[in-house]
This record gives C-alpha cells, structure tokens and sequence, in this order.
C-alpha cells in the first residue's frame, strides 16, 4: 500500500476540521477528493504530507508515518499547494533547475517536452508571469521527479480549459507509469474523467466512496414521447422509472443493444442517453447539508 490513513483526525479546538479518515491509494490509480470549502480536503492533505500533526489517527507514506517520519515520507511525493508561492526573482527555468537539485533528482529532455506541452516559455521572469503561467511552472515541477505518488491541490485552479484538458492527461499518464495521484477538486467532470476512485468529504467526514468505473457503466435516459402510451411495462434494466406527461426518465446498466431495441417499440420524440456523471450523487449528500460545489 502506497498511501494509507487509519481514523486520520483534526481538531482545532472545538472544530473538528477532519473526522477519522480511511483511505488506501495504490500505484497506478488516481483518486479524487471532492467537497466544497471546509471540507476538509486541503486539511486531509496536509497531514498526510506531515505539515500538520494529527490529533487521532495515522497517515503513513511508502511504510513512513507522516508526522513522526515527514522527511523520509515525504522523498515519495510531489506536492502542489493549492495556494502558490514561488521565488519571483527567477525565471521558471532557474527555479525548476533549483528545485531539482534540492530533491537530487537528474533533468532530461522532458522538461523542453512538458514546457511545449503547456504552451509555457520557460525563461521568462516569474514575476512577469501570470497566474496560469506560474501554476504551469509549479505543475512542470510536480510533474518532472515522476515520484511514486502524487498530491495536487486543485491543480486546474487558473488553467484555461485546454491546458486542463493537458495536464488530465499528463495524470493518466503518470498513472500508466505506475504513480499513484490523489487530487481534490471542485470541478466534477475533470473528477469524472481522469479518476478511478472518488471520496466525498462533508464537513470534514468521508460520507461515500465512488468506483468510476462502476458509474460509467450507468447511463441516464430521457426520452421525449411523441404520444401517451397506456399500461407502459418498463423491463427489468430499467431503473428508478419516471414518467411525467410525456416526457420519461429511467437509469440503465447492461447492454446497449437491449436498451435500444426496447425504444425502437416507443413513439420517441427525442432521446438523450448519458453517462450517469457525479452531480447527482454529490449533490445527494451537499445538498443534505446546505452546500454546493
């Protein structure tokens, strides 16, 4: 196991910030964490990096305890904050370089590689970058030692919507090279897309585990009826049915050739089918408690 929590906890003071975490990430996954402001997802990894102490429970990276081995822990990670600080009075070139050095790891020619891939000029001052600009630095600096695991928070904050699209897909990638990834998130679709497991957090509590493989095999259907029909026996794989006038809701798992052929037989008006998504069950939980994305 790569990353383990075991009833990992925070308080401050009267506030519990984070409540008896369990989580497992192993090479080769990606894992998000979704919740609104409060959370607890940026607290949950900074104790997992050792710059917080717990008040209960254990992280442990690669076999190190987080807060009583932060150091040695820490040799297995990448870590992007989700608030920046960099030294302006460098260039990204020279801070990369910097940086590499400190952690004693060797560059190649993925650097010119990953900087052509986030469209960044290197040498320019960081004090003459913008926002998006200097996350790119710190993301090409995340990117680059290719450690074990992973840790990104809110990595996309800034990123116009290709350079999204760009580092979803440098994640997979490290994936398929064997690293682990854990990021948190607002953004659902880019949850969706790129991870493999999704915790919720409520007010600091894990409150669901989703398997994305398992969500992507469920697919909601609206159908637009062009005329009433009497007496409709839905089949078995249609779930959680709902007729209003004529317009029909219903979710499906299986087979699409079935699904099809039964909506051949309908007077269809219109017809949209699409991958189930995280919003409804995100929105199960925060809208139970007030909040939203």
């Amino acid at each position: 196991m790569l990353l383990r929590t075991e009833q990992l906890t925070k308080h401050y003071g009267p506030i519990t910030a984070l409540d008896r975490l369990d989580l497992e990430i192993v090479p080769g996954e990606i894992v998000g964490i979704l919740g609104p402001n409060g959370s607890g997802k940026s607290t949950a990894l900074r104790l997992m990096l050792g710059f917080l102490r717990p008040s209960a429970g254990r992280a442990s990276i690669n076999g190190h305890d987080c807060w009583d081995d932060s150091v040695n822990a820490r040799t297995h990670v990448s870590y992007l904050p989700g608030e920046l600080r960099l030294y302006e009075n460098m260039t990204g070139r020279q801070l990369i370089e910097f940086l590499s050095r400190l952690r004693q790891y060797a560059l190649d020619e993925r650097m010119p590689q990953l900087a052509r891939t986030f469209d960044i000029d290197i040498d320019r001052p960081l004090a003459q970058m913008s926002s998006g600009m200097k996350r790119k630095i710190a993301l090409m600096q995340v990117l680059l030692p290719q450690t074990p695991l992973v840790i990104l928070d809110e990595p996309t904050n800034t990123l116009d919507p290709s350079m999204r699209d760009q580092l979803l897909d440098q994640l997979r990638a490290s994936a398929q090279r064997g690293q682990a990834v854990l990021f948190s998130s607002h953004v659902l679709t880019e949850v969706e897309h790129v991870c493999d497991r999704v915790a919720i957090l409520q007010c600091g509590r894990l409150v669901h585990w989703q398997d994305m493989r398992a969500l992507r095999s469920v697919r909601r259907v609206d159908v637009q009826l062009s005329r009433a029909i009497d007496g409709l026996a839905a089949p078995a794989f249609v779930k959680a049915l709902q007729v209003n006038g004529l317009n029909m809701q219903f979710e499906h798992t299986g087979p699409l050739p079935e699904l099809l052929r039964w909506l051949a037989e309908l007077p269809i008006a219109e017809l949209n089918i699409e991958p189930m998504g995280l919003a409804n069950i995100y929105q199960h939980y925060h809208r139970m408690n007030g909040t939203t994305p």
